[in-house]
C-alpha cells in the first residue's frame, strides 16, 4: 500500500502512465482494424459478440503476461543465430504474425478485388470460417500484438501497476471504439481496401522488426495517419458530388 501511495505521489510515474496509456492506445489500433474486418465476415447477429470476446482475449492475455514479466524479458534473448543474426523467441513470434497478416490481408484484398469469385466463395466461407475459427484467428494476432505491446510496456516503466493501468486504459478504448469503427468499415467499401493496406504494412513491419530492422512506429503511424486524411477527403468529395447530382 506505501508502495502505491509513493507511486500515486510521484510526477514521473504520472508522466510514464500517461505515456504508456498513449502508446498502449496506439498499438492497439492495429489488433482493432484486424478484429474489425475479420468479425465483419461473421453473420450479424454474431459480429459484437465476436469483438467483445476478441478484445476480452487480448485483455487477459496482456494482464497475464504482466504476471510473466521475468518470462517476456527472456524472450529477447537469442535462441539461435543465421548468418551472424541472432533469433529470439519475439523475433520469431513477430515473424509468424507478420506473416499471417500479410497472408490474411491479400486474401480479403483478392476477395474484395476479384467480385466473381467473391461471389461463389462467399456461400462457402460462410460455412468454413465460423464464430470459433474466428475467435482463433483472433487469439492468434492477441498473442503477436499483446507480447510487443507488454515488451513495450517494459521498456517504457519498471512499475507493474502503471503497465496494469496502461493496458486497461487501452483494452476498455478498444472496447468502446470496436462496434463504431467495425461499423464504419462495413459501410464504407474504399475503407475496407485501405485497412486491408494497413494489415499488410503492419505484418511487413512485424516481418522487418523480427529480422532485426527497427522500424520507428511513428512512421508507421503518420503514413497510416496521411492515408486516412487523404481517404477522409475522397469520401467527402464523393459525398457532395451525390448530394449535387440529387437536386
Amino acid at each position: 500500500m506505501d508502495y502505491l501511495l509513493q507511486l500515486a505521489a510521484d510526477p514521473a510515474a504520472w508522466v510514464a502512465l500517461v505515456t504508456l496509456v498513449a502508446m498502449e492506445v496506439v498499438l492497439g489500433i492495429d489488433n482493432l482494424i484486424f478484429i474489425s474486418i475479420l468479425t465483419n465476415k461473421l453473420p450479424e447477429q454474431y459480429r459484437s459478440k465476436a469483438r467483445r470476446i476478441g478484445i476480452s482475449l487480448a485483455l487477459i492475455m496482456r494482464l497475464a503476461l504482466l504476471g510473466t514479466i521475468a518470462i517476456i524479458v527472456r524472450l529477447t534473448a537469442p535462441i539461435f543465430e543465421v548468418f551472424g543474426h541472432g533469433f529470439s523467441w519475439r523475433d520469431l513470434i513477430l515473424i509468424a504474425g507478420g506473416l499471417f497478416l500479410v497472408w490474411k490481408a491479400t486474401t480479403e484484398i483478392h476477395h474484395n478485388v476479384d467480385p466473381q469469385t467473391h461471389a461463389e466463395d462467399v456461400k462457402d466461407r460462410k460455412i468454413t470460417i465460423g464464430f470459433t475459427a474466428a475467435i482463433v484467428q483472433i487469439l492468434m494476432l492477441d498473442i503477436v500484438f499483446s507480447i510487443d505491446s507488454i515488451i513495450t510496456a517494459v521498456g517504457m516503466t519498471e512499475h507493474i501497476p502503471i503497465m496494469v493501468i496502461a493496458v486497461i486504459a487501452a483494452v476498455t478504448c478498444m472496447l468502446l471504439a470496436a462496434d463504431p469503427l467495425a461499423r464504419f468499415i462495413e459501410a464504407n467499401p474504399t475503407v475496407v481496401m485501405l485497412a486491408l493496406g494497413f494489415l499488410i504494412m503492419i505484418g511487413m513491419t512485424l516481418i522487418a522488426e523480427g529480422f532485426g530492422a527497427h522500424v520507428p512506429k511513428g512512421y508507421v503511424y503518420a503514413a497510416m495517419g496521411f492515408s486516412t486524411a487523404i481517404e477522409g477527403l475522397n469520401m467527402l468529395v464523393r459525398r457532395r458530388r451525390t448530394a449535387g447530382a440529387g437536386h
